[in-house]
């Protein structure tokens, strides 16, 4: 049995008569009439009495109409729903995530996403950088996000924004007193840095700052995430630095200074996709990205 059965079959039920149900479908009644005889065949039973009038439902006839009905809709909305994930309006978004990128502007593209397209399900995957770039090999994710990723043949890279870093201090350090903190200040200073996992990341963009000022950093511990970071600076552990997203994260005893005369104190934030993924969920993720940045450059923003 074909879809086009149904059709010739459920315009002949709403009409009971053959030539308004051939009218309805343009085309003749010897046809109709033909196909309506192989569907009886098809399924054993007769489902139309003839009357002066045109036709009547038998009682088979009466039962098949009403699963033929809900067969309709079912493909009615198989169909819907399969243009619309066509068109990126439906469908699943997985997305890897990392520690400290969830306290910046990947929830806010997100939230965008969602209230754009609310038939798209959003899956989040806490993954490093290189979990990630498999991730998207395999298809597993859609889109990832990360800092400091290399070129990749395979990997489509966009910039999302660019963050000041910032330093983290215990609120009775001499230099939280400060409204901007050298970075040679720090020269001495005992730090804590994240992520450990995912060279090259954070740390490396702080080692290499600190010897951009003419010194060795003095890592005193690597730990996997900023939560753990900026834990230690409350306990006294340590200074640390962060991107200035982590600073919606608050915590007892730490405050957060800008650096002074560090003009290369700035990280990338990027989302990473499949390069030859052009799927229109990706493109309209994208596009959320995409208004952002504009957004940002249009109220003058670092970006």
């Amino acid at each position: 049995m074909d879809l086009r059965h149904l059709k010739y079959f459920l315009a002949v039920a709403e009409e009971l008569n053959i030539g308004r149900a051939a009218a309805r479908l343009h085309i003749s009644q010897p046809p109709l009439t033909r196909q309506i005889k192989a569907l009886e065949e098809e399924l054993g039973v007769e489902l139309f009495v003839r009357t002066p009038k045109g036709v009547e439902l038998t009682q088979a006839g009466e039962m098949f109409k009403e699963e033929a009905h809900n067969i309709r809709m079912l493909v009615e909305a198989a169909t819907d729903r399969v243009q619309r994930a066509g068109e990126g309006k439906l469908g699943r978004l997985d997305v890897g995530i990392f520690g400290s990128g969830i306290y910046g502007v990947i929830p806010e593209l997100l939230e965008a996403f969602r209230a754009e397209l609310p038939g798209v399900n959003i899956v989040l995957h806490t993954m490093t950088k290189n979990e990630q770039i498999d991730a998207l090999r395999q298809r597993r994710i859609t889109v990832g996000f990360n800092r400091m990723t290399p070129p990749l043949p395979d990997i489509g890279r966009e910039l999302v924004t660019t963050e000041r870093v910032l330093v983290a201090l215990h609120e009775a350090h001499p230099l939280a007193r400060q409204a901007a903190v050298s970075l040679r200040a720090l020269k001495n200073e005992p730090l804590v840095l994240f992520p450990s996992v995912g060279r090259p990341n954070f740390i490396d963009k702080v080692i290499e700052l600190c010897k951009q000022q003419g010194f060795e950093a003095s890592v005193a511990q690597e730990v996997g995430d900023a939560v753990t970071g900026i834990a230690l600076v409350a306990s006294g552990y340590g200074a640390s630095f962060i991107p200035e997203s982590i600073t919606t994260l608050k915590m007892p005893r730490v405050v957060y200074r800008p650096l002074a005369d560090t003009p290369q104190a700035f990280i990338d934030l990027s989302v990473l996709y499949r390069a030859t993924d052009n799927s229109p969920l990706l493109q309209a993720f994208l596009g959320i990205v995409r208004a952002y940045r504009t957004r940002l450059e249009a109220a003058k923003l670092p970006i």
